[in-house]
């Protein structure tokens, strides 16, 4: 994988270009997606966004997400352009296989696949370009370092100011996570020197639930949370009849497993949701526990140091037995906790 700086003087070539990231994109997905669309026009690309599954109802105030193809649903135009691309940028992903039924054929593209991602253990051997940075914040991060370092900071007009402030916020917690750097506030102050309204994107992320997803996290954190004070850990376990009952869509789960760590010990939150075909996970840590290491060694996943994922094809309850049976094997970790 060479260096993506080797492209900054290809970018004023226009050329058919293919945008993707992992599949269920989150606003640090979408929005660094969306962010370098929107940098990539002005140079005249044909770009085309594609996500591999479907997105959450509230990334779409996102200028443009009108147009993002879903690739389960729109699979023959997406084909089409992945088929005809000159580049291929993969953002917020390490790993083709995160892509789901894409995998296969961005694998077997003849355009050339460049990375942009800040996750671990980057598939780095399957991208012509890239750059891998565990110490982003987040891929929105990333691809503002990529307009700027191209030297085209004029490019960032209001449009790639909202997306990527979007993703750096949720990836950062609100700029709680210590993921939170210095060169992270000073983005935003450019961005906000740009024209961004940062209450906008606030209102569009946080204000635009139904009613039916805090009746679910009541129910949740009522009947579906376990608290275990001497391993420091909480569990939430969410039956896919919940699902059901609460109507619950894409993206109404995101940020659940947040909640538990606002306990006073808590060091490690997990939560476990049966979607039917497979059980997803999600761990979030404090402190010098390391879920990117717990999740590839118990639960086929990985991320960053303090925010992982997994899954799993057992049912409910054998994943929740193995999680247990983790959490005791990590005691010496986990109960070292300082309350």
């Amino acid at each position: 994988m060479q260096s993506i700086e080797e492209i900054f003087p290809l970018l004023s070539q226009p050329k058919k270009v293919v945008i993707t990231t992992h599949q269920k994109p989150d606003g640090d997905a979408m929005g660094s997606s969306l962010g370098l669309y929107h940098f990539l026009k002005q140079f005249g690309h044909a770009v085309t966004v594609i996500s591999p599954t479907n997105w959450a109802a509230f990334l779409n105030w996102m200028p443009d997400t009108k147009l993002v193809l879903d690739y389960e649903a729109q699979t023959e135009k997406a084909n089409a352009a992945i088929d005809e691309a000159d580049w291929i940028f993969c953002l917020d992903f390490n790993t083709l296989v995160r892509t789901k039924r894409m995998e296969e054929k961005l694998g077997n593209a003849a355009g050339q696949r460049i990375l942009i991602d800040h996750h671990q253990e980057p598939q780095s051997e399957k991208f012509a370009y890239g750059i891998s940075d565990t110490g982003k914040s987040s891929t929105c991060e990333m691809v503002y370092d990529f307009i700027t370092n191209s030297g085209n900071a004029d490019k960032i007009n209001v449009q790639v100011a909202e997306c990527l402030y979007a993703g750096v916020m949720t990836d950062t917690g609100s700029f709680r996570f210590p993921s939170t750097t210095a060169s992270v506030h000073r983005m935003v102050a450019t961005l906000k020197e740009k024209g961004l309204n940062h209450s906008k994107v606030h209102e569009e992320l946080f204000d635009n639930f139904l009613e039916n997803r805090f009746k679910f996290i009541g129910n949740v954190l009522l009947n579906r949370m376990e608290v275990f004070y001497e391993y420091n850990t909480a569990l939430i376990a969410v039956p896919q009849q919940d699902l059901i009952k609460y109507n619950i869509r894409t993206g109404d789960t995101e940020g659940l497993v947040n909640y538990p760590l606002s306990i006073q010990g808590i060091k490690l939150a997990a939560i476990i949701i049966d979607r039917g075909d497979e059980r997803k996970s999600s761990f979030r840590s404090k402190g010098d526990f390391d879920v990117n290491t717990f999740a590839r060694k118990y639960f086929n996943g990985g991320g960053h140091f303090n925010a992982a994922g997994g899954q799993s094809r057992e049912p409910l309850e054998a994943v929740v037995a193995k999680f247990k049976e983790a959490m005791k094997e990590n005691k010496d970790q986990l109960s070292n906790y300082q309350f």
